[in-house]
């Protein structure tokens, strides 16, 4: 690594724009479902549908969006999506004092949104494999994530406080306000970035809309791991509203006692991800990838026996800081891996069809679990979620031949 670790005005730059894009967004977190029962007096279907519908249409629009940002200047793609997020998420605010804001609306920016987020992912993950060499993207991604968590911490606290100060209109202001910080942040960046060449008969077919799926199961690596990853996110995130029911209704938490039981423990996922980097130097990227990929998958099945009081509240702060943590190491590794066994003229297809098939396999389990929570009640939906999770192990990449790529020995 570099001495000091410092990768460079450019990069700085880009962090910068992500961090501030990120506490925007957790600011507003729960902002759109806030407004759709305060303002439009939406029900329980319809608050679902924002986010399950919303999520799902965005990931359907971003499909053909990966291979247009493959073979374009990354940069300008980067700076577009903000501009994307920042113009629609506006119309909310000016929507409502206008007194005209409608629920297919909201609908409609939160699939705009998805969709620019995805693409947004796909690019920067393509441009910092272009701006940085490849024994730094290990600490790059480990950045990014100690931010996700650090803003994690801040946003929802600070988010909440405004929302019961000014309404939740506001905190989508300040949402739409940090994507265009970012935009300026990213255009500050400078610098030369050459045009991803194509040859004329190479022009886009039908068939370039798979092909990040079709790299993606080829690699023997790459294939268990997006599996994985897939299933693992979307079992957790299926019994997050199941727990939110059981603790909030049946257990009766105070929904300051909810919040903070989640965000608490975001503080492991900052000390997982810096120890991403030391890990990795000493027991090596496959090792530390299996081991905190096998540990996160133990953690979720405790959910399953939470109780009333504070012995309840600690239960779940204490699987939550154990899960975090484990994440907080496993996905700078995986992203790292990810953008090394990936050749650079597909690196943008790989990671918007890993985007698309996530946010699809969320929305897919969460409805799943919600019918199973239904049928069998919040609390066995959550524990058959943990079983199933303590099986996500197998589909990790264990054996694979070493192999060099782009230049760069990639141990397996």
């Amino acid at each position: 690594m570099r001495s000091g670790h410092r990768l460079g005005r450019r990069f700085g730059w880009l962090w910068g724009a992500y961090g501030t894009s990120a506490l925007g967004t957790w600011l507003a977190f729960g902002a759109f479902p806030l407004i759709a029962i305060q303002v439009l007096h939406a029900g329980p279907a319809e608050v679902a549908a924002l986010s399950s519908v919303g999520a799902a249409v965005g990931a359907a629009v971003a499909v053909p969006l990966g291979p247009w940002v493959e073979f374009r200047r990354k940069r300008p793609v980067l700076i577009a999506m903000d501009l994307v997020r920042f113009a629609a998420l506006l119309t909310v605010p000016a929507a409502y004092a206008l007194g005209v804001l409608t629920f297919p609306q909201l609908l409609l920016v939160s699939a705009v949104v998805a969709a620019a987020d995805i693409t947004f992912r796909a690019a920067s993950g393509a441009y910092v494999k272009t701006l940085l060499p490849a024994e730094d993207l290990l600490v790059a991604n480990a950045r990014f994530e100690s931010t996700a968590w650090t803003t994690t911490i801040i946003g929802p606290p600070l988010g909440g406080a405004a929302i019961g100060l000014l309404g939740p209109v506001v905190t989508v202001v300040a949402d739409a306000v940090s994507h265009l910080l970012s935009a300026l942040g990213i255009r500050a960046m400078g610098g030369h970035e050459p045009r991803p060449e194509r040859r004329e008969a190479d022009r886009m077919r039908a068939g370039d809309l798979l092909d990040g799926w079709r790299c993606i199961l080829a690699d023997e690596v790459l294939r268990p791991l997006f599996f994985n990853t897939a299933l693992f996110n979307g079992l957790v995130m299926a019994t997050q509203p199941l727990l939110a029911v059981l603790m909030l209704g049946r257990l009766g938490f105070a929904p300051w006692q909810y919040g903070l039981a989640f965000a608490a423990p975001s503080i492991g996922g900052l000390l997982g991800a810096q120890l991403a980097r030391p890990l990795v130097t000493r027991f090596g990227q496959r090792r530390v990838l299996v081991a905190a990929g096998a540990a996160r998958a133990l953690w979720p099945v405790g959910l399953a026996f939470v109780g009333p009081g504070a012995g309840g509240l600690l239960l779940v702060t204490g699987v939550e800081l154990g899960l975090i943590f484990c994440c907080g190491v496993f996905n700078p590794v995986y992203a790292t891996c990810r953008l090394q066994l990936t050749a650079p003229g597909l690196v943008a297809r790989t990671l918007s069809a890993w985007a698309v098939t996530a946010k699809a396999s969320t929305a897919l389990l969460t409805a799943a679990w919600g019918v199973l929570g239904a049928l069998l009640g919040p609390r066995t939906a959550i524990a058959l979620a943990g079983v199933l999770l303590l099986a996500t192990p197998l589909l990790l990449p264990r054996r694979a031949a070493d192999r060099s790529v782009g230049g760069v020995l990639v141990e397996e």
